[in-house]
């Protein structure tokens, strides 16, 4: 299974957190599944890091850059495919990094692992 990860999650699996439900942990550190966190992701890490709503260790890029190498998960970029597939979304959700992550999973036949129950109302695999 190709799994994505929502923020919350990556960053709950990064800091071992309770929060994580077990199916997501089993899921995440099950070595047949392919793991990947957006360029998404990262963006939204930044942002919140910046504005002091997300307290990290270190800088976003190193703190990015050092978690990746540990949890060896891969990175999926955003395509114009993504961005634009947007547009075709239900207003279901108004969080945009989500919505970006819905079209990302979508295209891409990815499960998005999420706690998220608004993600439930689209078309996309989901998992926690």
């Amino acid at each position: 299974m190709r799994l994505l990860l929502d923020t919350h999650t990556f960053l709950w699996w990064c800091a071992n957190s309770p929060r994580l439900s077990q199916a997501a942990a089993n899921a995440i550190a099950d070595g047949s599944n392919d793991v990947y966190i957006s360029a998404v992701n990262g963006w939204e890490i930044a942002i919140k890091a910046r504005l002091g709503k997300l307290p990290l260790p270190d800088k976003p890029d190193v703190f990015m850059t050092a978690m990746l190498k540990q949890h060896a998960f891969g990175v999926l970029p955003i395509s114009l495919s993504h961005a634009v597939a947007e547009h075709d979304l239900q207003t279901h959700h108004s969080d945009p990094f989500d919505r970006l992550l819905i079209s990302q999973a979508h295209l891409e036949g990815m499960t998005l692992v999420t706690n998220d129950a608004q993600i439930n109302r689209y078309s996309v695999a989901t998992l926690w």
